[in-house]
């Protein structure tokens, strides 16, 4: 045992199991990164881990769970999630089309297009994504609980150590894709009808991200 985390080999390799799966942070971010640059999408990164922050302090004291005890409270924050995740979706699929209609074949070194609302924010885009999913927060609390020791002394400096962990994952696997957008908005800066296309694919992407949601139960 560390510092009161149980079999902390198994955390590290479920973590990043768990990091590695598409979701609509990950995408979010590099769709910032694709259409805006390094900065930004480092500024959406941002956004996630302060997200993922909030989630694992409220995982940690408890006060997840009370999604659990209050049905109508989970409703509200699932249709609100999915709601946001869909408007996402919708402003990326209108940046496409505009960009598309702009987009002529032949064309070189196109002027770039305007940045859609749900990325002209990056990191509060982030933060919201983050924090409008009440799926995420009963993973918190389900997968901390696993690897605390109720009886070590100090269980926030295990929360902790749990959440740095994370954090650093986290920050590995979006630096990533935050060079891969990178490199793609390169590519695509000469094709502008090929990267709306890849705008809007990843809107409806968003837009059936809102509809899992809106559908998900608490068990």
């Amino acid at each position: 045992m560390f510092y009161g985390v149980t079999d902390l080999p198994t955390f590290v390799l479920g973590t990043i199991f768990i990091v590695l799966l598409p979701g609509p942070n990950s995408l979010y971010v590099m769709s910032v990164a694709s259409r805006l640059g390094i900065a930004p999408g480092y500024r959406a990164a941002c956004g996630v881990f302060a997200g993922d922050a909030v989630l694992m302090v409220l995982a940690a004291t408890g006060t997840a769970s009370v999604l659990r005890a209050t049905p109508e409270l989970f409703m509200v924050i699932k249709y609100a999630g999915a709601a946001y995740l869909a408007w996402v979706g919708l402003n990326l699929l209108r940046a496409a089309l505009r960009s598309w209609r702009r987009g002529q074949p032949g064309t070189d070194a196109p002027p770039a297009a305007a940045p859609a609302p749900s990325t002209s924010r990056p990191f509060r885009g982030a933060l919201l994504i983050s924090l409008m999913n009440p799926k995420a927060i009963l993973f918190f609390v389900s997968f901390f609980i696993q690897f605390v020791d109720p009886a070590y002394a100090h269980p926030g400096l295990s929360f902790l150590i749990l959440g740095t962990i994370v954090q650093i994952v986290s920050a590995l696997y979006l630096s990533v894709l935050i060079f891969g957008g990178a490199y793609l908005a390169a590519q695509f800066r000469r094709r502008r009808r090929l990267a709306a296309a890849a705008t809007g694919g990843v809107g409806g992407l968003f837009i059936g991200f809102g509809a899992k949601l809106a559908t998900a139960t608490l068990n």
